[in-house]
């Protein structure tokens, strides 16, 4: 907050990122009405949902995502002398504040969707629609992880990593059922959003007769998918070479 005008500013400007985004999902639903049998607000649910999981973790996981920078200065070897986690130590060094205009903008986008669908709320459905927010945040937050330890053998970030990062976020703004079978398998057993937009969201619309436990507790797939991106970060950290100055 040195520089008042610049945060503001910023995040006025990341408030309209996704709001061009979700300008495009309206006018196409003004167009067809509904897609695979998803009205515009169960839509809207879903979008909301992830974008604010990926605000959230571009706010206190950039240090993973600007990682090399670390690793070119040398700074890295510091962290590895501190009587600290070094997955600790990477997250506190670069904090996006100004992602709070994409997390305000997508939490309008919830409330907006939330009051114009028709739903029975219940305490475990409510908890269920927290643990999706969470659980979107750990896994964008995973990915930034693995994605940082490929610097140690790469020294540049690899930008085909935004795939996973951008391009989940953008293909986890819609239900998947909606894409390839493959596509949906690869997002939910490889890297599970749809455990966090998808599965769960059936039992929160009431799109299902009977819900199983699976759908109440698919959300916890993401703090699963975390413990591997975790292991291999320690690898990454095993094998780092030191600047050696």
């Amino acid at each position: 907050m040195q520089y008042r005008t610049s945060f503001w500013l910023l995040s006025f400007g990341q408030f309209f990122i996704p709001f061009t985004v979700f300008a495009g999902v309206y006018l196409m639903f003004e167009r067809f009405g509904e897609i695979k049998g998803w009205s515009f607000f169960e839509v809207a649910l879903c979008f909301s949902i992830i974008h604010m999981a990926f605000a959230i973790s571009e706010c206190f996981a950039r240090g993973f995502d600007a990682f090399s920078g670390l690793i070119i200065s040398g700074e890295f070897d510091r962290l590895l002398v501190r009587p600290r986690s070094t997955v600790l130590q990477v997250m506190g060094s670069k904090f996006e504040f100004t992602r709070i205009g994409r997390l305000i903008q997508s939490l309008l986008v919830l409330v907006w969707a939330i009051s114009q669908l028709t739903l029975e709320w219940t305490l475990l459905k409510g908890f269920v629609l927290f643990m999706m927010i969470a659980s979107g945040t750990i896994i964008f937050t995973g990915i930034y992880i693995l994605a940082a330890t490929l610097c140690f053998w790469t020294i540049q970030g690899i930008e085909v990593a935004n795939i996973f990062t951008d391009g989940g976020r953008e293909m986890a703004q819609y239900p998947l059922n909606i894409y390839h079978k493959w596509v949906a398998r690869f997002f939910t057993y490889v890297i599970p959003f749809g455990c966090v937009n998808y599965v769960p969201l059936l039992f929160i619309l009431g799109k299902i007769s009977n819900h199983t436990i699976w759908h109440v507790i698919s959300p916890l797939a993401g703090f699963l998918f975390l413990l591997p991106c975790l292991l291999v970060w320690r690898f990454g950290v095993r094998h780092y070479v030191s600047t050696g100055s």
